[in-house]
């Protein structure tokens, strides 16, 4: 009987660390660390409004 519960805590943990281990490896790929997100350039063209005469 000791067994059969050391088996299903084992199954257990094997899930939730392939969860864990998954949930990081994606964080990872969308922060850019893994190639996930390309950076994009952006052309900004600020112009400043010209003095009123008064």
């Amino acid at each position: 009987m000791s067994e059969e519960n050391n088996v299903g805590s084992n199954l257990i943990w094997a899930i939730a660390m392939i969860i864990i281990v998954a949930i990081i490896a994606g964080a990872f790929y969308y922060g850019g660390f893994l190639g996930g997100a390309a950076k994009k350039e952006i052309d900004v063209d600020v112009k400043v409004p010209a003095a009123a005469n008064r």
